[in-house]
C-alpha cells in the first residue's frame, strides 16, 4: 500500500512562490504521479502530472508558472508553484499510480493512491 503525505501549504500573497511535498511510503522511480486541486464548491482538477519516464504535463492555466518533479532517491514530488494568484487557491492533493505509465495523465480516475492534501490560500 502506497501512502502519500504532502506538506508546504501555506498563505501568501499573490505573486509569491510555495513548494509543496509529497513523501512516498515506497520508492517511487516508476510511479507516474500527479497533483491535483480542489477549491470550495469546484471539482477536483489535475494540475500537474509525471510519468514514469519523467515527462510532464500541466493544466493550462498553470503552464510556466509551475513545476512538477520527482526525487527518486527521496521518494518525494515536488511542485513548485511560483506567481501564484487567488485562482489558485485550494486543497492540493498528491496521486500515485503504482505501475508503469509513459503517459503523464491529469485524470482523477488514473490514480489509486492519494494523499490528505494540504491547503494553500493565496490572497490579493
Amino acid at each position: 500500500q502506497v501512502q502519500l503525505v504532502e506538506s508546504g501549504g501555506g498563505s501568501v500573497q499573490a505573486g509569491g512562490s510555495l513548494r509543496l511535498s509529497c513523501a512516498a511510503s515506497v520508492g517511487i522511480s516508476l510511479h507516474s504521479m500527479a497533483w491535483f486541486r480542489q477549491a470550495p464548491g469546484k471539482v477536483r482538477e489535475g494540475v500537474a502530472a509525471i510519468d514514469s519516464g519523467g515527462r510532464t504535463t500541466y493544466v493550462e492555466s498553470v503552464v510556466g508558472r509551475f513545476a512538477v518533479s520527482k526525487d527518486n532517491a527521496k521518494k518525494i514530488l515536488y511542485l513548485e508553484m511560483n506567481n501564484l494568484n487567488p485562482r489558485d487557491t485550494g486543497m492540493y492533493y498528491c496521486a500515485a499510480h503504482e505501475y508503469v505509465r509513459y503517459t503523464p495523465d491529469l485524470l482523477s480516475s488514473a490514480y489509486e493512491h492519494w494523499g490528505r492534501g494540504t491547503q494553500v490560500t493565496v490572497s490579493s
